[in-house]
């Protein structure tokens, strides 16, 4: 079977990079993590910090027994599948896979593409760059919308009106645009109380 076909059956994945640190944002803040970040996005975010992980042609492609052979090789049985933009594949065989293994399994993703995998906690953080597909909002666990205008608090309402109720929302500030943001942040926090501030810590930690 020749690679593109593995990679359409989720049996092989374009990987950008993997490493082991501590998780920056979110419900799992403070945990040891392996990251997986996966090579592709069609999604375009302007601000976005990693536009290397765009292309997927740029990068090895692994079968998944070697990506999870690398999640082993670390005590944590934590594991984030990002990206890139992860839902551009099918991630069945990846988490099936993983969750063989004893790992609890993440995800971040703007649910831009038809969910798939199997994942003990979703982070729905959707752009306005690509609309979300519908599969996404009956599975968010936690909606992160990352705010670098204005307008971007009526977007996350928006959103956080078709998540389900147990979803956790969070509004994060754009990393070069925090100083100006987060006190609007804050502010609006105050005043929405079913929302929290997000923090990327992992950067004012300098951890990678």
């Amino acid at each position: 079977m020749i690679t593109q076909e593995l990679v359409a059956k989720g049996l092989q994945l374009p990987l950008m990079e993997a490493f082991y640190t501590i998780q920056g944002e979110g419900r799992f803040t403070g945990h040891p993590a392996y990251f997986i970040r996966l090579g592709g996005c069609d999604v375009g975010c302007v601000w976005c910090d990693v536009k290397e992980s765009w292309e997927s042609e740029k990068w090895p492609v692994l079968s998944i027994e070697e990506i999870v052979e690398g999640a082993l090789a670390y005590p944590g049985r934590l594991v984030v599948v990002t990206g890139g933009e992860p839902l551009l594949y099918n991630l069945d065989p990846l988490t099936s896979l993983l969750k063989g293994k004893g790992f609890t399994t993440n995800i971040e993703t703007s649910g831009a593409h038809p969910y798939s995998g199997d994942f003990d906690w979703v982070c729905f953080s959707p752009k306005k760059f690509k609309k979300p597909h519908p599969s996404i909002y009956v599975e968010a666990d936690e909606l992160k919308v990352v705010v670098s205008h204005p307008s971007d608090f009526a977007f996350a309402e928006e959103h956080s009106a078709l998540v389900n109720s147990t979803c956790e929302l969070r509004l994060q500030p754009e990393w070069s645009k925090a100083e100006k943001f987060t006190p609007m942040i804050i502010d609006y926090v105050k005043s929405h109380p079913i929302w929290k501030v997000s923090l990327q810590t992992h950067k004012f930690m300098d951890i990678p």
